[in-house]
């Protein structure tokens, strides 16, 4: 590759990938700055050429003189030189034609962070898998397919209730993470991008995970006649909510100016530290970590330990990264934007009931009064309905209330130091009050029906997520009034209870309906967003827990 310089000098790299990373990167602000490993001197006096110039290194240095922050990533094995004459251009071509172009490419398509298991059980070999399947024409779309199927082929073993078919299904679960992990390989390594991909990738993850969890509760039903829905349903619950905790922060804080945190200096003092970056790693239980623990205790102990030690680990991982971030948010001098606050209001899923209240009730001027609002709202609603149980009409009047505490929460812009936790808080509030009415009614098929009520729900939500991350913004607002809002769903679910307890199977039927409806609801319009839209595939690199 040569690019020319302000004195006409070219500038060498390695061919393949070290022509794409030392190419300008886009700023923020969508100015090129130079892509290098240290200052333009620097990097000239190493290959022979201190004298070198070019017009890059005036706008580098005018940008960072406005403030502008440079994206400068390292090079690695990679060269970039400006030669100034013949001889250091000559020494330049040797140290380009040295670089292994295969080797960085197989290196490069490795994410640059990730957990231990990922990075150290997974990934070493999982790239080779990549380079096979480039090598034969295999898209990453098949793979994450193939990764699909062999995780719903698991489940499958894990319904039989047999100690093989517990082993067979544990083998299959880590064999499907090894190709999701091939997936996202696959595409970096062949340059592969596309949004029906980046959408596959992560609506299956979801997909793969519930349908395992759905399969050890039948297992556990076959094997002894164990009823485990209510755990089943609660790992679900808890990992969806864990979730929405990732996103709801990181939408808050991805524009954020100002960040003074003591709390955000001590982590990064921590990952200077290469054992500690592992051991945090390893806490928050990401997915490799957190299957890898699934599969094992799938094959050697029950289903119903397995729910144990997963509702215990992601209980820790959850409490740990949300301490975290609130000690962030509360040390914090920053200014939040409009679009963060949009993004926080988009995953927030306000129904009809709740944008009453917001337009009726009189803007806070409390910073806090979002979070406390949704905070009580949550705890009257899942209080009413574990103190009264099944078939009281006290729930209904939580659900109301919660409701109206939920619109008072989005009256005003979402941008104050803890307003990231309002999604999770109704997450919780909805989740929640469908697991605990259906575990208290005894009715027949109440929880599997709960199961896939929360189900079609939770991929509604991460369909907004992702669309967010997209930059496309949220769903359709007419498919948010449509199926409720939040508060709506958690109003229709308590009503259902209190109406239908005396009939055989009536709540069951309520729920597998209303879980069958807003699952073609939902499918309809994010298949028809996902195939035919111009969003840009959003690929994630930021070692966040999946």
């Amino acid at each position: 590759m040569a690019a020319m310089g302000a004195a006409n000098a070219p500038t060498a790299a390695a061919p393949g990938e070290a022509a794409h990373v030392a190419s300008p990167d886009r700023t923020a602000d969508g100015l090129a700055a130079p892509s290098r490993s240290g200052a333009p001197a620097e990097v000239a006096a190493m290959h022979g050429a201190a004298d070198a110039h070019s017009w890059v290194d005036d706008i580098a240095a005018a940008l960072d003189a406005g403030g502008v922050a440079l994206h400068r990533p390292e090079l690695g094995v990679l060269v970039a030189a400006v030669p100034a004459d013949a001889l250091s251009r000559a020494k330049a071509q040797d140290a380009v034609d040295a670089v292994d172009d295969e080797r960085v490419r197989l290196r490069s398509a490795v994410k640059a962070r990730d957990g231990f298991f990922t990075t150290f059980c997974i990934s070493p070999y999982s790239r080779y898998i990549a380079r096979w399947c480039a090598r034969r024409g295999l898209t990453p779309n098949q793979v994450t397919t193939a990764s699909l199927l062999t995780a719903l082929i698991a489940a499958a073993c894990a319904a039989t209730g047999t100690r093989p078919g517990f082993v067979s299904a544990g083998v299959l679960l880590i064999a499907s993470f090894v190709l999701d992990c091939t997936d996202g390989q696959l595409a970096r390594y062949s340059l592969q991008y596309s949004t029906l991909g980046a959408w596959l990738d992560a609506t299956f993850d979801r997909a793969k995970e519930y349908a395992y969890y759905a399969g050890l509760a039948l297992g556990a039903a076959r094997a002894d006649g164990d009823d485990i829905w209510a755990l089943a349903l609660g790992a679900m619950v808890l990992q969806t909510c864990r979730h929405v905790v990732d996103f709801a922060f990181n939408e808050a804080n991805h524009d954020a100016t100002g960040n003074t945190s003591p709390t955000a200096a001590l982590s990064g003092r921590l990952d200077s530290v290469g054992w500690t970056v592992w051991v945090r790693r390893m806490i928050v239980l990401p997915i490799g970590e957190r299957w890898a623990m699934i599969a094992v205790l799938t094959a050697f102990t029950t289903p119903r330990i397995t729910f144990y030690a997963t509702l215990i680990g992601c209980a820790l991982a959850a409490c740990y990264t949300t301490a975290g971030r609130v000690l962030r948010s509360l040390t914090r001098r920053a200014g939040r934007t409009d679009r963060a606050a949009r993004a926080l209001a988009e995953l927030a899923d306000s129904g009809p009931l709740a944008e009453l209240v917001a337009k009726a009730a009189p803007r806070g001027a409390s910073s806090y009064l979002a979070p406390v609002s949704a905070a009580l709202g949550t705890a009257a609603v899942l209080a009413g309905a574990a103190a009264t149980g099944f078939g009281s009409w006290v729930p209904v009047g939580c659900a109301v209330l919660y409701a109206v505490l939920a619109g008072v929460a989005v009256t005003a812009p979402l941008k104050g130091p803890l307003d990231w936790l309002v999604p999770p808080l109704f997450r919780a509030a909805e989740y929640g009050t469908i697991l605990i009415l259906a575990a208290c009614s005894e009715v027949n098929g109440a929880l599997p029906a709960a199961f896939g009520l929360v189900a079609a729900v939770a991929y509604h939500h991460y369909d907004t997520v992702y669309r967010i991350r997209g930059g496309t913004g949220a769903p359709p607002h007419r498919l948010v009034r449509a199926i409720g809002g939040h508060e709506g769903r958690t109003v229709a679910v308590t009503a259902a209870a209190a109406l239908l307890h005396h009939q055989n199977q009536g709540f069951t039927i309520a729920l597998t309906a209303l879980a069958a409806a807003l699952a073609l609801a939902v499918l309809i319009e994010s298949i028809r967003f996902w195939v035919s839209s111009g969003a840009p595939a959003v690929h994630d690199e930021s070692g966040e827990p999946a």
